[in-house]
């Protein structure tokens, strides 16, 4: 008998592919660092606290599209689907639309954070009795493979978190690309999108006055650290996070305090006094932007909803190419 649920698989995020990338933002010029690097253990954590946080509206609005309206998407998906969710995270979300698929022929988590992916995997197999569990190990910005779950439904994709935001445009529209070739013709996505508003409650959302977003941000440098070795003193370093209105972005920068030089991974990396690295971006769409990005993938809008306050989208994408 094959079990339903699988242990992740192997490790696929290789520590010198991880150095070379480290290393090329760092010497560059902005300096920057992969937003995957915020995903080790202690910086999920520190991400499912920021959700809490009273001033970051996004999973709270998210949340709740997904509540009014997971009896729609589960229409629109149809019977015997394999759900597959990029950057499953703690697997909150995911299970408002499990609760309304018919018959669910598989879930497919996938995460660059190993002990979250197995606690989640473990989790859900527990809570959907028969539902096959598929657990990917991996760095979804880049290829990897998807199990092999047979079914006579269609491949339903499932990024949510406005985490599409962390890619500049063409880096988006790359990796939907990518999504849409793994669903195949016909099959669907279905996407959580951060909208454009008041700069203030952006700002805020950011910079929480607990200060859990600073840590989150600051905690990317004790990780590399854990990779590489000790080389950055994380008390010389700032959190600043902001909107780019005119990128319209959120911006998240780790500020250097003081002129100093850090050793890493065999190179020598320089800071003056208040440079920054460039640590994750979150971009905010506009309804005409997000179509034409969509588009741009193959994909068509299918059903675009918000929340109560029109703060947030959940759109259903179907793969047309």
């Amino acid at each position: 008998m094959t079990p339903l649920y699988q242990r992740a698989s192997a490790a696929r995020v290789t520590a010198p592919a991880l150095a070379h990338e480290v290393l090329g933002g760092l010497l560059g010029s902005p300096k920057t660092l992969p937003a995957k690097l915020f995903y080790d253990a202690r910086g999920a954590s520190l991400f499912e606290e920021i959700c809490e946080q009273p001033e970051y509206y996004l999973t709270r609005a998210e949340l709740e599209i997904l509540r009014r309206h997971a009896t729609d998407i589960a229409a629109l998906s149809g019977p015997d689907a394999v759900l597959i969710e990029y950057g499953s995270g703690a697997g909150i979300k995911v299970r408002s639309i499990l609760d309304a698929l018919e018959q669910p022929a598989a879930y497919v988590p996938v995460d660059i954070s190993q002990e979250q992916l197995v606690c989640v995997a473990r989790d859900v197999g527990r809570d959907y009795p028969g539902l096959r569990v598929r657990p990917v190990y991996a760095d979804y910005t880049r290829r990897f493979v998807l199990p092999d779950v047979s079914s006579s439904g269609r491949r339903l994709a499932f990024f949510p978190g406005s985490t599409i935001g962390n890619f500049h445009p063409a880096e988006a529209s790359v990796f939907l690309t990518r999504v849409r070739h793994a669903v195949g013709a016909g099959g669907a996505l279905v996407l959580g999108v951060d909208r454009q508003k008041d700069p203030r409650v952006l700002h805020a959302a950011y910079n929480d006055q607990a200060g859990v977003t600073a840590a989150f941000n600051l905690n990317m440098l004790t990780r590399l650290n854990d990779e590489f070795g000790p080389s950055f003193d994380a008390s010389r370093f700032s959190h600043r996070a902001y909107y780019n209105r005119e990128a319209a972005r959120i911006e998240m920068h780790l500020v250097s305090t003081l002129a100093q030089t850090v050793r890493i991974g065999g190179a020598t990396v320089s800071f003056e006094n208040g440079e920054t690295i460039w640590t994750e971006s979150s971009y905010k769409y506009g309804r005409d932007a997000l179509e034409t990005l969509v588009a741009t993938a193959g994909f068509r809008m299918t059903a675009l909803w918000t929340d109560s306050r029109k703060q947030f989208w959940v759109t259903f994408l179907t793969a047309e190419r």
